[in-house]
């Protein structure tokens, strides 16, 4: 008896779930793989107000586009890369699970690589998977969260916070 209803909470489960490799947590099988990062400066400052120069103030705001490349060697630990042209940092945070329904949170140290102009550079991430929508239509996956400039470098201070959005890549 007690076989027959894990078979089936076994079916439901991977009904649910599709694309999840068996053994393989949901927050694994989402986070893995390459993300479209974009950050921004924290300006509270309207950038509409004038039509001719709106995409301008728009685009002064992006502080940094690049790639997120997550492996997740296991359920707590991630480790990856982001780069961007000329440049990148290499990855390691934990995965965590929210006590709530919302998805794992994701805290990240992004450290300069040997020998490039990235050094010395260091900065934290911490992002949590947002909400799907259960009736979201052609939800893509996505994280949003802060970073900040851990370490100064290049004449910049270190403490500089701005918000990120990462989208998954197909």
């Amino acid at each position: 008896m007690l076989k027959s209803v894990l078979s089936v909470l076994t079916a439901i489960l991977i009904l649910a779930a599709p694309g999840i490799a068996c053994g393989q947590s949901y927050a694994s099988s989402v986070l893995a793989g390459k993300w479209t990062y974009r950050s921004f400066i924290n300006n509270p400052q309207p950038v509409t107000d004038d039509p001719k120069t709106a995409a301008d103030k728009l685009l002064a705001l992006l502080f940094a586009e690049a790639v997120f490349t997550f492996e997740i060697p296991t359920d707590t630990t991630l480790t990856g890369r982001i780069d961007w042209p000329g440049g990148g940092l290499d990855l390691k945070g934990t995965i965590r699970q929210n006590t709530s329904d919302d998805g794992p949170i994701v805290e990240i140290v992004g450290t300069g690589r040997p020998g490039t102009d990235t050094a010395t550079w260091e900065y934290d991430y911490r992002g949590q998977l947002s909400y799907r929508w259960p009736n979201g239509v052609n939800q893509t996956p996505a994280i949003v969260g802060s970073v900040i400039r851990a370490k100064p470098h290049d004449g910049a201070p270190a403490g500089l916070v701005a918000s990120f959005i990462a989208v998954k890549q197909p």
